[in-house]
């Protein structure tokens, strides 16, 4: 029996034809839109986890200097004296700069291919309802977190961006920083979209990684929605605690 057009369009990405360089069928498989989508799933994953573990690292600020300096000093020497000081870090930041550029393509990608054909129907109204807003919301919050993401590192990181930026002192920088109303005001208003963001794209990962069943979507709906509430939450406590007095 000769195999449905459905099934040979799932299997024809994955296919290598004859003389085809060994590897290139991930090549091949990342030119089609379900590649793609695919990618940007995968390449969300470490970026979703970071932003939450960074998130719950700098809940120490509630502890105090100590506790939150001690915690950043820590994270300079993880895995020291195997990887030299900053190793790890540096590891981690490389990965999260490529998980981020394959997020990027995937996205710009889609969307331009997206214009030029018209989108596949969903499952049902409620799915295409979702899947529509994500789609109004995902690019412009996501280019406004990619610009936010480059100042939150010139501000935090660098320092290029904090006038009374001292190294190595995390609290110092925080207290500073948030007492400004303006800054705090950019700070709130980039976690609001970044959780928009996180939302749809918790949401539509399990999808785009064929991980979509009418039983689960309920759960995926709630695990997204909370997911994107944690994070929004917590990071913007920080200032909020600092402009409010709760932390100086």
């Amino acid at each position: 029996m000769q195999p449905s057009k459905s099934e040979r369009g799932v299997r024809i990405p994955l296919l290598r034809k004859p003389g085809a360089i060994p590897g290139m069928w991930a090549l091949e498989f990342y030119r089609s839109n379900v590649g793609k989508k695919a990618v940007m799933a995968i390449s969300g994953i470490p970026l979703l986890l970071y932003v939450f573990v960074h998130m719950l690292g700098n809940l120490k600020l509630y502890q105090g200097a100590e506790e939150i300096n001690a915690y950043a000093e820590w994270l300079r020497f993880i895995a020291y004296p195997g990887l030299p000081e900053g190793g790890a870090v540096w590891a981690l930041r490389v990965v999260l700069i490529v998980s981020f550029a394959l997020h990027i393509h995937a996205a710009v990608s889609l969307t331009i291919a997206n214009r030029k054909a018209r989108p596949q129907g969903y499952q049902s109204k409620r799915e295409y309802a979702v899947a529509s807003y994500a789609a109004r919301t995902m690019r412009w919050s996501g280019v406004i977190v990619g610009v936010f993401v480059v100042y939150h590192i010139l501000h935090f990181t660098t320092g290029h961006a904090h006038q009374d930026f001292i190294e190595h002192d995390v609290y110092h920088n925080m207290v500073t920083a948030f007492s400004s109303y303006p800054v705090s005001a950019v700070y709130i208003v980039a976690n609001l979209l970044l959780g928009l963001h996180i939302y749809h794209g918790a949401w539509s990962l399990f999808q785009s990684l064929g991980w979509n069943n009418r039983r689960f979507n309920p759960w995926r709906r709630s695990f997204a929605t909370a997911f994107a509430a944690i994070i929004v939450i917590g990071n913007i406590s920080f200032p909020i605690a600092v402009l409010t007095g709760i932390v100086d």
